[in-house]
């Protein structure tokens, strides 16, 4: 299982934090032992269980994300373009399952992944395409998903 569908496992998204205790923007800076990562310098995520003690409570109202990417993150790490979350016209985009998160929408790569079946290792590189725009490599795996679309592994 690659890192990339457990991205999002262990944080809560910032925005929500700060939407429901009604924070600064720039508040989590400041509880030393909070954790976070930024994804695509835009989204910001809190990791779970670090919040301070007061905030604490907040956490069961939070949503999970559990397999969840933000879509640009998603398009960016599987090297396709995002256009393949937003518009229901294309082909793959009813394979895929949405939620909205403080109007954020975020795409479930390992929903998607168990679905088709796709084997990866931890350091896998993913390319999602058009298959006449993919390269197979011998120390590649391919999966073919139908409707001119396929997903290459590279290990």
């Amino acid at each position: 299982m690659t890192s990339l569908e457990k991205t999002l496992d262990s944080y809560w998204l910032w925005a929500e934090i700060q939407d429901i205790l009604n924070l600064s923007n720039p508040a989590y800076r400041y509880w030393n032992t909070t954790r976070h990562i930024k994804l695509n310098n835009k989204y910001i995520f809190l990791q779970k269980n670090t919040l301070p003690q007061k905030y604490s409570h907040v956490q069961n109202k939070l949503t999970d994300l559990s397999g969840y990417l933000p879509i640009r993150y998603a398009a960016n790490a599987l090297h396709v373009n995002e256009h393949i979350f937003t518009f229901s016209k294309m082909s793959l985009y009813d394979r895929f399952e949405y939620r909205y998160v403080q109007n954020i929408k975020f795409v479930n790569i390992k929903k998607f992944l168990k679905e088709f079946g796709i084997k990866t290792d931890k350091n896998s590189l993913l390319h999602l395409g058009l298959l006449k725009n993919l390269e197979i490599t011998p120390n590649s795996r391919f999966y073919n998903l139908g409707n001119h679309y396929g997903l290459v592994v590279y290990n």
